[in-house]
């Protein structure tokens, strides 16, 4: 693989790949507060209407409460603000590599910086999928206690 395909057809992919995906993880995680946020200040108000006449608010304010709880399990099990603060991590570390490769910047300033460039965003890209490996791991182990 040559320099123009390394930085065509793996860096960019790479660096497209964990940006969308953090825009993914941050899109979810937002929604998921603000549902959270909203449901848990519509149950003291909705205590407020309920009477002997109004089961129906009841009912609402239980799934409500209900509702918040696995909404709190799913950010928890997905770990959609980890994910997003990591892809994003990631994502900005290549483009910082890509930017210095380019302009010949320390530590890419020598005479031949393509091998440390693809030496140091694999690492990056190793890294990462060693962090999602174990979080795997981790999760399997939990599930089955």
């Amino acid at each position: 693989m040559n320099e123009e395909e390394y930085l065509n057809d793996r860096l960019e992919k790479q660096i497209s790949w964990y940006d969308n995906k953090s825009m993914q993880n941050q899109k979810w995680f937002k929604r998921l507060q603000i549902f959270q946020i909203a449901a848990a200040t519509s149950i003291p108000v909705l205590v407020i209407y309920i009477t002997d006449t109004t089961p129906f608010l009841r009912f609402l304010n239980a799934l409500l409460g209900a509702l918040i709880a696995v909404v709190s399990g799913a950010i928890g099990l997905y770990k959609f603000q980890e994910n997003w603060l990591e892809y994003r991590t990631t994502c900005e570390s290549l483009r910082h590599e890509k930017y210095l490769y380019l302009t010949k910047t320390d530590p890419y300033n020598i005479d031949s910086p393509f091998p440390l460039l693809v030496s140091r965003v694999e690492t990056l890209i190793s890294k990462e999928n060693t962090n999602w490996a174990q979080y795997m791991r981790k999760v399997k182990k939990d599930t089955k206690q």
